[in-house]
């Protein structure tokens, strides 16, 4: 799953948990899928924050 992907899914379960109106085993549920998306994107942008940092470091450092 891309960044993109995983944030655009993520929304729209914000969207739905704020929205109300699911039952509570559907909150826990969306709750759930959001923090597995939650994760996905912060382990891109990890991944990107050290791809980031090791293309700043000069030549022989490392």
């Amino acid at each position: 799953m891309t960044y993109e992907e995983a944030r655009a899914e993520l929304a729209q379960v914000v969207e739905r948990l704020e929205a109300g109106g699911v039952s509570l085993e559907e909150s826990l549920a969306l709750w759930e899928r959001g923090e597995k998306l939650a994760a996905v994107c912060q382990e891109w942008l990890e991944g990107a924050r050290v791809r980031l940092e090791a293309a700043r470091k000069p030549a022989g450092e490392g």
